[in-house]
């Protein structure tokens, strides 16, 4: 099995440019969030269910357009995504300990979502390009080691 290291240093960084938001809502909301996302069928976007709360996170461009659907929400906005672009086994240990650790030092804020294969990671857009340099510069400096 690889080390997180060596697929760290095999991720190719991908970002898409754009602006999202994150929204708040109560769990009763479930049904417009799921709506939402339905609706926009954007290439980026999720929708997170737990016991207190459902949490949507979508491109700002159309965060006006369906706010007002969206009861009760509080919403948190400008963050921008990193994903690292490269199929991950789900028995890899500690590919995000090891992003995490890069971005904290950094002093970069994440938030983290995986999907099936891929790991993403949102940062706010004001540090963004602090994240997407540390990120590249730990890459080099671990495949050279």
């Amino acid at each position: 099995m690889d080390t997180a290291a060596a697929v760290f240093c095999r991720a190719t960084l991908y970002s898409d440019d754009a602006l999202y938001i994150l929204a708040h809502l109560p769990p009763q909301a479930i049904t417009a969030a799921a709506g939402v996302l339905a609706e926009i069928g954007t290439p980026f976007s999720a929708l997170i269910a737990d016991k207190d709360e459902i949490t949507l996170l979508l491109p700002q461009e159309y965060w006006d357009e369906f706010a007002g659907r969206l009861p009760d929400h509080r919403a948190s906005g400008d963050y921008r995504l990193i994903t690292f672009d490269l199929p991950l086994e789900p028995d890899l240990i500690g590919f995000l300990v090891l992003v995490s650790q890069i971005l904290a030092d950094a002093g970069v804020s994440i938030l983290a979502l995986s999907s099936f294969e891929r790991d993403h990671i949102l940062v706010s857009a004001a540090q963004f390009q602090t994240a997407w340099d540390a990120l590249r510069a730990a890459q080099t400096g671990l495949a050279s080691q």
